[in-house]
């Protein structure tokens, strides 16, 4: 069996009490090394192998799942986040499919979670944005043609953006290009809820000078949209004028 498991956002007590679990079963660790947090490996029992993926090819990593299949061993497949954003598992999950292998899927803390939590903010305010865009940059594999960052940029809504810290001016550059104001609130999370996370406010105009300014060059999210302002409309679940399943209107 083939667990894939998300390591969340960085911070070793963000993995869910199943993803840990996991871990200490597991006889077989392959861990995405260039992300998860080592802390995490601490779990893991006596006479666990534990493989790096981030020096190792699709086919490699296949392998070790199968030699552990044909061993009676359980493998853990650890990535960063949420397995399911950049995590690609897709690939994996086929491959397996292919050689009868089961496995399922423990879902994680993703870092746009963490970020947002880092941020102290709410990426849905009524009035504001309704709508959270997960997203980046095209570099050294491309993203579809309808969703460059100019397209998306169009709705307004709130964007957080993996993947592109090596980028910013460009990025700044097509955000403004596609509408959104120079002044438009935006923020660099690195590494949000690790020991030296770090968190800065900035506009869409100043994205590149921001990161500069504080040595981010990678490991980090960028958060877009007035969500990261002071006006928004108050929710109607908890307003008195407002009748809902559970409660009568009281004004």
């Amino acid at each position: 069996m083939v667990h894939f498991v998300g390591a969340g956002c960085g911070a070793p007590d963000l993995i869910t009490v199943r993803g840990q679990r996991l871990l200490k079963e597991a006889d077989v660790i392959i861990y995405a090394g260039s992300l998860v947090n080592p802390e995490l490996l601490q779990n893991a029992k006596n006479g666990c192998a534990k493989y790096n993926s981030a020096n190792m090819t699709l086919d490699e990593v296949i392998a070790v799942m199968q030699q552990a299949e044909a061993n009676n061993r359980t493998t853990v497949r650890l990535h960063t986040g949420d397995p399911s954003l950049y995590g690609a598992i897709r690939e994996q999950m086929d491959r397996l499919d292919a050689c009868g292998i089961a496995y399922d899927i423990c879902p994680g803390v993703s870092s746009f979670c963490g970020a947002a939590a880092a941020l102290r903010a709410e990426y849905t305010l009524p009035d504001v944005s309704q709508t959270v865009i997960i997203t980046r940059m095209a570099g050294r594999t491309p993203v579809p043609d309808r969703e460059q960052i100019e397209l998306l940029a169009a709705h307004q809504a709130t964007m957080v953006i993996f993947l592109s810290t090596g980028m910013l001016a460009a990025l700044s550059k097509a955000l403004i290009v596609g509408g959104y104001p120079a002044d438009t609130p935006a923020a660099v999370v690195y590494k949000a809820s690790w020991q030296d996370e770090k968190v800065c406010r900035c506009t869409v105009g100043t994205l590149a000078e921001t990161a500069e300014q504080n040595g981010i060059r990678k490991t980090a999210l960028i958060t877009v949209g007035r969500f990261l302002g002071d006006d928004y409309a108050l929710s109607k679940l908890y307003d008195p004028a407002f009748e809902t399943e559970f409660r009568k209107a009281s004004i």
